[in-house]
């Protein structure tokens, strides 16, 4: 990510070397799996079976939303063609020839309208890609019905007959674009295809039984040819489907690692992708962080990869997201399966339902707290902590279980080995919750930034939006070096003394002036007034309120 950009205080990032982390969280309630218990709240909640075949997955939905667009305009772009042809060859004096004409510019714009607003930019759901489906082919049927009916039920003296001499000709066309833009089951292209081609043959039939002239004009023989042509593009476009599917398929199972089986892209970044999967023997979900096949020639890239790992790894504690495995595959893909959360980011948490309360914020963090303990106990500085790096989970029936994620730039405290993954010039971190040792102060970064950061977090818990803000990442980072911060009551006149005391320390500029470790900003926390009054049983109820309420859309995971 490059400045100056535009920055939400849930998932702006500017790392080195990759440049952008992307947002960072793990799948929401609406994704856990089959065997979680039937107490799960509906944040914890996943089909696993979804994306385990490529119809309909998050993956197809972008592709069905791309070749719907496609189909569209490429017929908007023919319909539009005719039109301009069918303007100077209209009789206008005929009200039967006007009205089809008028069809013929509405379904044109129609179309147009309908693939401009399919951009690939413009993000949409399933529940609007059906119906839009059934209005491009639907509305093409029905014109191609209009314009043949006109035809066989209304002759013209003067021979003007093309689509008796030709009338399967639009229908195969139908079929055809149908079959090779629409990703779909071959049983469901199989019907929309059957029902494209028998309209024409029921449509000939009832004229070539009562209309005089269509009976002369159209043999039995020239009938039953009608049949079989539309029957063969129905075959021939259904197994156009299922070989395309099946490869489709094929590529999918190939996107295999070692034991772990891929469900569902859950979030990308600039480093890579993680994926919702699951253990073929173990039939356990868990996430995989891919690295992109673009930075696996990147050795600087691949460094940090490593170094992540190797960091996550190192750790325990109940409150760090756990590594499972690591490895490449046979064509040099890089991963990590580490566990998967249902739940929420912090950031989702905030998004959706607001500022969360002071006791609340004490519980999440206090955990937080013990997790960086251990981190810097390892001679660890996380480097990005910010509200979509920590994630309020369900873990073992308890809820509310803070987890610390995302290790893309970690950094030891004390360098062992020489290396330096930060490229000189570049600043890694997220500006929003970035220490101003970190934006470029004298101050060199230790612990002591984790603790700004975390500050910060909580400052945006508390209130809704992150100690400074704008559009601009430098006037941010400059602000963090030199700007007052203003006290979260300001805000929020209801926030408690102590702890607003607690974060405006940690928000200090001179990190000599803050909490000297994760450990005494924990035992500060515990000291607050409020703190214990969110309990295990709060949290619980709180989950199991929100199941009745929403069923909110699945959150990406971290892939930086």
């Amino acid at each position: 990510m490059n400045m100056p950009i535009h920055i939400s205080p849930k998932d702006q990032t500017l790392d080195a070397p990759s440049g952008d982390s992307g947002r960072s969280s793990q799948a929401n309630s609406a994704q856990s799996n089959s065997q979680q218990s039937d107490s799960d709240c509906a944040q914890c909640r996943v089909a696993l079976v979804e994306g385990s075949q490529p119809e309909l997955s998050r993956e197809t939905q972008a592709l069905l939303q791309s070749r719907l667009r496609a189909a569209a305009l490429v017929l908007a772009l023919g319909f539009f063609l005719f039109l301009i042809q069918d303007t100077f060859l209209v009789d206008w004096h005929d009200a039967r020839r006007v009205s089809l004409y008028i069809f013929h510019a509405v379904l044109t714009a129609i179309l147009a309208l309908v693939g401009t607003r399919l951009c690939q930019r413009c993000p949409t759901t399933v529940r609007l890609l059906r119906p839009m489906e059934l209005v491009i082919f639907g509305l093409t049927a029905l014109f191609f019905v209009a314009m043949q009916s006109l035809e066989v039920f209304c002759w013209f003296p003067e021979g003007h007959r093309p689509y008796i001499e030709s009338p399967t000709s639009p229908w195969i066309m139908l079929i055809f674009i149908y079959a090779l833009f629409i990703p779909n089951t071959w049983r469901r292209a199989a019907i929309a295809t059957s029902l494209m081609a028998v309209a024409p043959v029921v449509l000939y039939l009832v004229a070539w039984l009562s209309v005089p002239q269509v009976h002369s004009a159209i043999t039995g023989a020239r009938m039953v040819a009608i049949v079989l042509m539309v029957s063969l593009a129905v075959v021939s476009g259904s197994w156009g489907v299922y070989t395309i599917g099946r490869l489709r398929r094929e590529a999918f199972e190939a996107r295999q690692f070692g034991q772990y089986r891929l469900k569902k892209l859950l979030g990308a970044g600039g480093m890579g992708e993680v994926y919702l999967a699951e253990h073929q023997l173990l039939k356990r979900p868990c996430a995989i962080k891919v690295i992109r096949s673009n930075k696996a020639t990147d050795p600087h890239a691949l460094a940090r990869f490593h170094a992540e790992v190797r960091a996550t790894a190192k750790l325990t504690h109940w409150n760090t997201v756990e590594i499972f495995d690591y490895g490449s595959t046979a064509d040099g893909t890089f991963y990590y399966v580490m566990e998967y959360l249902p739940g929420l980011s912090l950031a989702d948490l905030v998004e959706r339902h607001g500022p969360l309360p002071a006791e609340r914020v004490i519980h999440l963090l206090e955990q937080t707290c013990d997790a960086l303990a251990e981190a810097h106990s390892a001679g660890l500085i996380h480097r990005d902590i910010k509200p979509g790096n920590i994630f309020a989970a369900q873990r073992g029936g308890v809820y509310d279980v803070a987890k610390l994620l995302d290790f893309g730039l970690v950094k030891p405290i004390m360098p062992t080995d020489g290396a330096n993954l930060t490229v000189a010039g570049t600043i890694a971190g997220s500006p929003l919750f970035m220490a101003p040792e970190q934006a470029g102060s004298d101050h060199k970064p230790d612990a002591r930034s984790d603790i700004y950061s975390l500050g910060a977090v909580a400052y945006y818990l508390l209130t809704g939006q992150p100690p400074f803000d704008s559009k601009n990442a430098i006037k941010i980072l400059v602000a963090h070096l030199h700007d007052r911060v203003v006290p979260p009551s300001q805000h929020r006149p209801e926030i408690p003394a102590d702890l607003e005391a607690i974060v405006m320390r940690c928000l200090e500029k001179n990190p000599d002036d803050r909490f000297n470790d994760a450990t005494s900003l924990g035992s500060a926390f515990a000291d607050c007034e409020v703190a214990g009054r969110w309990t295990r049983e709060t949290a619980r109820q709180w989950w199991q309120n929100v199941e009745h309420h929403e069923m909110p859309e699945e959150t990406p995971v971290a892939a930086g």
